[in-house]
């Protein structure tokens, strides 16, 4: 804890995270607890920066009145950039009075079960729980053991838009590019799983009866149903810490792990990226944390772009600066996110449409239309046709 933190963190209020984006939209709902979401008509004051990725410069004591600090529970990935990401966000978490707890989940046949055993008495206690990533089946197996009279969901990146239709349509939970298979051993630890995943869709329904109430704290474009209690995610924990950014007279173009999930075909992503390079003039290329070494080399090969590996999550690198005027994305999270974090910057964020002849064979049904739905419905962007990347042949 640092010294300017007035008090100890909360046993009552227990956060789950597992990737870095979690973490930083868990900074940001506890930023946002103690008032009302500020208007988004001009740039905070800022109180300092730092160039190294560790906590801002002149960092002043938490206000009076200012929500406690939390206990943080990171439940890291495997994959080594995921990690180096997850450490550095729980560095500024640190710094902003939070403890955080890193428990190791996977990487075992028994993991899981030593941290869920670990973690039991913490779970049961806790009267707020904050979660990432509904989906997770960690996290569902943790919802067994919650007795919180509130449960909030943050911000997974586009994971909330189709949690909210999930839920809304009483569905189970299902990964919107997940294809269902694994034959019958498949279909038999989902019969066996199916108590599990019950229990966790029964958590996220509130039941003012009961006292249990569930709040939904996004930068999406969702809509609250069923009771729940939907708060804006306007970063501004990141706006009033980092920034403005310099801006460089170039674009930017942001990765995505489309390929890594099977959705795109990496021949017309390649194509693609090389057309909007040539198009909008781009010099640098952020790529997702999944993206693999050998998809970037041949990205690099192919359009002379320099790779960019990010060491925390965009929205705080963008904000930090210096990034391009202009920042290209495929459909994901920050074509929903960057405007936030960039607002009054004279950033502009464009998308392009995925076409979809891109999709591969084995894309789940769901991903055209999905896919569709995160351009469609982001706001203060400007939208790119997909043919600017020609398909290949």
């Amino acid at each position: 804890m640092t010294p300017s933190a007035p008090s100890a963190p909360s046993a009552s209020t227990l956060a789950f995270v597992e990737s870095p984006v979690q973490l930083l939209n868990v900074l940001e709902w506890a930023y946002a607890r103690p008032g009302a979401q500020p208007q988004l008509d001009g740039v905070p004051r800022q109180r300092g920066r730092r160039t190294d990725g560790g906590a801002p410069s002149g960092t002043t004591p938490r206000p009076a009145g200012a929500a406690a600090p939390l206990r943080i529970v990171v439940l890291p990935p495997t994959d080594p950039m995921s990690r180096g990401q997850l450490r550095r966000v729980a560095a500024l978490a640190r710094d902003e009075g939070h403890e955080v707890r890193w428990q190791e989940a996977r990487g075992s046949r028994f993991a899981p079960l030593k941290a869920l055993a670990a973690l039991a008495r913490e779970v049961r206690a806790a009267r707020t729980v904050v979660v990432g990533d509904p989906f997770s089946r960690y996290v569902q197996l943790l919802l067994t053991l919650v007795r919180a009279e509130e449960l909030v969901v943050v911000d997974d990146g586009t994971a909330t838009m189709e949690f909210m239709a999930q839920t809304a349509r009483g569905e189970r939970l299902v990964r919107w590019h997940r294809v269902g298979g694994g034959g019958l051993p498949g279909r038999v630890r989902e019969l066996a799983y199916a108590p599990v995943s019950a229990t966790a869709r029964r958590r996220f329904t509130p039941a003012a009866h009961r006292g249990h109430r569930v709040e939904v704290f996004s930068s999406m474009p969702v809509t609250a149903h069923g009771g729940m209690t939907l708060r804006v995610n306007d970063f501004a924990w990141t706006r009033a810490r980092f920034g403005p950014p310099r801006l460089t007279k170039g674009t930017d173009l942001v990765g995505t792990s489309l390929v890594e999930t099977g959705v795109v075909d990496p021949d017309r992503y390649l194509d693609a990226v090389r057309a909007l390079t040539l198009e909008h003039g781009a010099t640098r290329y952020f790529a997702h944390r999944r993206e693999s070494p050998e998809k970037l080399r041949a990205l690099s090969r192919a359009t002379g772009l320099e790779i960019v590996r990010p060491d925390l999550p965009l929205e705080l690198i963008a904000r930090r600066g210096p990034v391009g005027r202009t920042i290209v994305s495929f459909p994901s999270t920050v074509v929903h996110t960057l405007p936030y974090a960039l607002t009054g910057t004279g950033v502009t964020v464009a998308v392009c449409d995925v076409d979809p002849a891109w999709l591969t064979g084995a894309a789940s049904p769901r991903a055209r239309s999905f896919l569709a739905g995160v351009t469609d419905t982001a706001r203060d962007v400007r939208r790119l046709p997909a043919q600017a990347a020609p398909t290949a042949g």
